[in-house]
C-alpha cells in the first residue's frame, strides 16, 4: 500500500512538473481544453493541464521577413525582378492561431502576390521615382488583409529592382543625354548673360568715352604685369585723331 502511495505521488508530481510552462514577457500561450479554446495565458509562469489542456505558444516580437525576388512585368511590358522585406507583429494570439493554420507563411505568400500584383500596376519610371509611394500601398493592402490574422503590418520596402541589361544600357545612354542637354542649355543661358551684360557695358561707355580710355589704361597695367617684351597695344582712333589735330595746329602756327 505504502508502494502504490508513493507510485502515485511521484506521478501527480511528475505530471504537475511536466504541465508547469514559463513564458518570456514577449510570449503568449493559446490553451486548447479537450480540444476547444479556453483562453490566452502569459508572460510569466502558467500550468497546463496534462493531457486535458494543449497549448500553442505566439510571439509577440516584431518578425522580419524577406520577400524573395519576383519576377514582374510593368505597365509599360518592361520585364524587372523585385524583392521586398516587411516588418509584421501578432497582436492578437487568439486570432493568430484560431483564423489561420500558419500565419507567418500566409503572411509570406501574401506578400508575395501583392507585391506583384501592385508593381503590374506602375510603370517603369513610376517604380523608381514613386517607391515610397508604392511601400505605402503595398503596406496597407497587406494590414488590411492580415489584420483578420491577428497580424499588424507595420512595413513594407522594396529592397531591389533588377532591370534587365539592355535596360540598364538604354537608361545609361538616356541619363547621358539630359545630363548633355542641361550642360548645353547652363552654357546658352551663360552666353546670354554674359551678352547682356557687354550690351550694357557698351551703352555706358558710349555715353561716356572717357571711361573706355580708363579701360584701355587698366588693360595696358593687366599686360605689363606680364613682363612681356613687346606689347601690341591698340590705341583708339579718336585719341590719335585728338594728337593729330593738336599736332597740325602747333605746325601751322610756327
Amino acid at each position: 500500500m505504502f508502494q502504490a502511495s508513493t507510485v502515485l505521488l511521484i506521478l501527480v508530481v511528475l505530471l504537475i512538473a511536466n504541465g508547469i510552462r514559463i513564458l518570456r514577457e514577449y510570449e503568449r500561450a493559446v490553451i486548447f481544453r479537450l480540444g476547444r479554446f479556453s483562453g490566452v495565458r502569459g508572460p510569466g509562469l502558467i500550468i497546463v493541464i496534462p493531457i486535458i489542456e494543449k497549448m500553442a505558444k505566439t510571439n509577440l516580437r516584431t518578425v522580419v521577413m524577406d520577400v524573395p525576388p519576383q519576377d514582374i512585368i510593368t505597365k509599360d511590358n518592361v520585364s524587372v525582378e523585385v524583392n521586398a522585406v516587411i516588418y509584421f507583429r501578432v497582436i492578437n494570439s487568439q486570432n493568430a492561431i484560431l483564423e489561420v493554420e500558419d500565419y507567418y507563411y500566409a503572411t509570406s505568400q501574401l506578400a508575395q502576390t501583392t507585391l506583384r500584383s501592385v508593381i503590374g500596376q506602375f510603370e517603369l519610371d513610376d517604380l523608381l521615382s514613386n517607391r515610397e509611394k508604392i511601400n505605402q500601398e503595398l503596406q496597407d493592402i497587406i494590414d488590411a488583409q492580415t489584420d483578420p490574422w491577428g497580424v499588424k503590418v507595420s512595413s513594407v520596402e522594396i529592397k531591389h529592382i533588377d532591370l534587365p541589361q539592355e535596360m540598364q544600357r538604354a537608361m545609361a545612354k538616356q541619363a547621358q543625354a539630359e545630363r548633355e542637354r542641361r550642360a548645353k542649355i547652363i552654357h546658352a543661358e551663360g552666353e546670354m548673360q554674359s551678352a547682356q551684360k557687354l550690351a550694357e557695358a557698351s551703352d555706358i561707355m558710349q555715353k561716356s568715352p572717357i571711361s573706355v580710355q580708363l579701360r584701355y589704361l587698366q588693360t595696358l597695367t593687366e599686360i605689363s604685369a606680364e613682363k612681356n617684351s613687346t606689347i601690341v597695344f591698340p590705341l583708339p582712333v579718336e585719341l590719335l585723331s585728338t594728337f593729330m589735330n593738336k599736332f597740325g595746329n602747333t605746325g601751322k602756327n610756327e
